[in-house]
């Protein structure tokens, strides 16, 4: 199966996958804490109407949108199948609830 890539950073990942490190999750780590400084600089510089302030706010907001842009696929993978998880364990719940009810 080939896997869907752009920029290099993989793009569609099965839960067990997404589990592990990778080097989409190091590019996060780097990526995350330079777009909130950006964004809290640049917001800084903004309110006292500095033009530099609205350029830095704007490359963090880019920032934040390309480190959306890396995360979200692992984490909807995670997410889907936590929720299968969830609904299977509410399933079961709601048998021996029912099952003690009729005792």
């Amino acid at each position: 199966m080939k896997t869907k890539r752009f920029l290099g950073l993989r793009r569609d990942w099965g839960p067990e996958e997404a589990e592990a490190w990778t080097k989409e999750d190091w590019v996060a780590i780097i990526v995350s804490p330079l777009a909130y400084a950006l964004l809290m600089i640049g917001l800084a510089l903004f309110i006292f109407l500095r033009l530099d302030g609205l350029i830095i706010f704007l490359l963090g907001i880019i920032a934040t949108i390309f480190l959306h842009f890396i995360i979200d696929p692992k984490l909807k993978a995670i997410s889907s199948e936590y929720e299968k998880k969830q609904r299977e364990y509410l399933n079961r719940l709601e048998l021996v609830v029912r099952w003690r009810e009729d005792e």
